[in-house]
């Protein structure tokens, strides 16, 4: 095992998640305003709509997949699926959900480069995310019909067990990963990339999608009509000529 797997693959996880964790609390205390999406709804209605909702569906369900799929112990699910049938699940689900995520990226990649007003009006960090994130999705899409021939599920063990090792802070995952095929292994450092870039970027607004969802248990707001105490015929209008 060479020095720059070991890197990659044991060390580089813990400071994309510091980088992730640290910098966005920074940049919520220093450049608040700058905490959002920037939306170009307004010069190309159309595109952005089915792009958006398109790429949105796509990647939440592809995170929540790789979450659950990478940090979920074997011995938790393996009464219930075993694992190639539980790899052959995560392709053609995971490879639906890619291809949709895919169409909506492509859409979204497409107006901020070909359109000239969403061009100029586009940041180079709105352009640089965008075309990384198209990457990392063509990478991700390229894998599947390498797990479909590693259809005895080792490959997502391995993944798996790497995951969870580095979550509890055991030594030896890096291990797991040596004889692993290259385009795997560009998946997952350009994916650890990816959470080192986020709180550079617009990114950041996934943060606030998440804290949305404490709408869901803030209790009611009670909110009461303030009258002022004005006396009769304050407001009433003045006869033309007469006294203030």
């Amino acid at each position: 095992m060479s020095a720059l797997h070991n890197f990659f693959f044991s060390i580089y996880p813990y400071i994309c998640l510091a980088v992730f964790l640290m910098g966005s609390l920074a940049r919520f205390d220093r450049d608040q305003y700058t905490w959002k999406s920037d939306s170009s709804q307004l010069l190309r209605k159309g595109s952005l709509r089915w792009g958006s909702n398109l790429f949105h569906i796509g990647v939440l369900f592809l995170f929540a997949g790789h979450f659950v799929g990478l940090l979920t112990p074997h011995s938790i699910y393996e009464h219930v699926i075993s694992a190639p049938d539980k790899q052959l699940m995560a392709v053609y689900s995971g490879g639906a959900a890619g291809f949709i995520c895919f169409i909506g990226l492509s859409l979204l990649l497409h107006r901020r480069l070909f359109d000239p007003r969403i061009r100029l009006t586009s940041h180079r960090t709105d352009l640089a995310i965008l075309i990384i994130l198209w990457i990392q999705l063509s990478i991700g899409l390229a894998t599947l019909p390498l797990s479909l021939h590693h259809s005895d599920g080792g490959v997502m063990m391995a993944l798996g067990e790497w995951a969870q090792r580095l979550v509890t802070f055991r030594p030896g995952g890096a291990e797991l990963l040596v004889n692993l095929d290259w385009p795997y292994k560009i998946h997952l450092v350009l994916g650890m990339t990816i959470f080192f870039l986020f709180p550079f970027s617009r990114l950041v607004h996934v943060w606030s999608g998440f804290g949305s969802l404490a709408y869901l248990i803030r209790p009611y707001q009670i909110v009461r009509a303030r009258r002022m105490n004005v006396p009769e015929g304050h407001n009433q209008p003045r006869r033309p000529g007469a006294s203030v």
